[in-house]
């Protein structure tokens, strides 16, 4: 097995792990006595399951252990791009056409701090800057873009690709943009060099995460199409 195939693996491995990890928190719950449940009042474990549960809906625990699975698993793969360089998918907008711009950023967060811990990929110490320029911009930036673009083709049910097309690519390319601007200001490399490398080859790994993103979406809405009602169950207050 290749050093490629083996990280995959794991990743693959770890993946399924959170998808387990996600379901079992909240279902172990259900178990408890009232007397345990008293116990458990005011713990740290109690407010996260409060902070999932009740803001993000009491249904869509599994399902952000399932899509920060997947996307944690398929950003593994990566595809060749200008110059030497490869790509992988981002996963923000996808994330967030699914479950909604506030839990699709958590599930990006969550996505890039195992990646920085068990991977060493990112690493710890530009692991906000990561979050920030992946999880907020990428997925905040990019699912608002999507619903103005959705809303100005005629509705989400009608431009959900083309939208959500346009949506990854620009996310891609906003990512990119912050991440050079925090360069630029950090006086690590000039704006002139920068920029146009940076831009560049992300316009490209755009394509591609904007392909992955409308094939994903195609094959859902073909499969399992009541997965496009998982933003509302997801809803703070839901």
């Amino acid at each position: 097995m290749t050093a490629d195939a083996a990280r995959r693996s794991d990743a693959i491995s770890i993946a399924r792990v959170i998808c387990i990890l996600g379901v079992v928190y909240v279902h172990a719950w259900t178990g408890l006595n009232g007397h345990d449940l008293e116990i458990a009042r005011g713990t740290p474990q109690e407010n996260l399951r409060w902070l999932l549960m009740e803001i993000f809906g009491r249904s869509a625990v599994p399902l952000l252990g399932v899509m920060a699975a997947f996307i944690f698993a398929a950003q593994m793969f990566n595809f060749p791009v200008a110059g030497g360089t490869s790509g992988h998918l981002l996963g923000g907008v996808l994330a967030a056409i699914l479950l909604g711009p506030w839990a699709g950023t958590l599930v990006m967060a969550c996505v890039v701090a195992v990646q920085g811990l068990l991977f060493q990929d990112g690493g710890l110490v530009v692991m906000g800057a990561n979050i920030f320029n992946m999880g907020i911009v990428g997925t905040l930036g990019g699912y608002y873009v999507y619903r103005l673009l959705a809303s100005a083709l005629g509705g989400e049910a009608r431009a959900r690709m083309p939208a959500a097309a346009i949506a990854a690519w620009l996310a891609v390319e906003g990512g990119a943009l912050t991440m050079s601007l925090q360069l630029i200001v950090s006086g690590t490399v000039p704006a002139e060099t920068t920029l146009p490398i940076m831009l560049g080859v992300h316009a490209l790994i755009g394509i591609g995460e904007a392909l992955i993103t409308v094939g994903a979406l195609a094959f859902i809405g073909t499969a399992r199409r009541d997965l496009f009602d998982l933003r509302d169950a997801v809803r703070p207050g839901a």
